[in-house]
């Protein structure tokens, strides 16, 4: 499904609404190493243009972005900076 990507960290935020799948996302990227890439699911619709939002102004690459029945993940690698 990832090609050769390794995911470093999966972080499930299902059923929470925003802003929390964010949050927790930002929690679970400062413990992570640049270049290293987390897999994070939400059922909230939002999460769509908030994790989109949230490359643009963190400097966080969102590497793909899919839609799996109700399920929206996000595959995002941390920044250098």
């Amino acid at each position: 499904m990832f090609d050769d990507l390794q995911i470093d960290q999966f972080l499930d935020t299902k059923g929470l609404n925003c802003p929390l799948p964010i949050l927790k996302t930002k929690k679970a990227l400062v413990s992570m190493l640049p270049g290293q890439t987390i897999h994070v699911v939400a059922t909230d619709p939002g999460s769509v243009a908030d994790f989109e939002a949230f490359s643009i102004q963190s400097g966080h690459q969102q590497l793909k972005s899919w839609q799996h029945q109700e399920e929206f993940h996000f595959l995002i690698e941390k920044a250098s900076k």
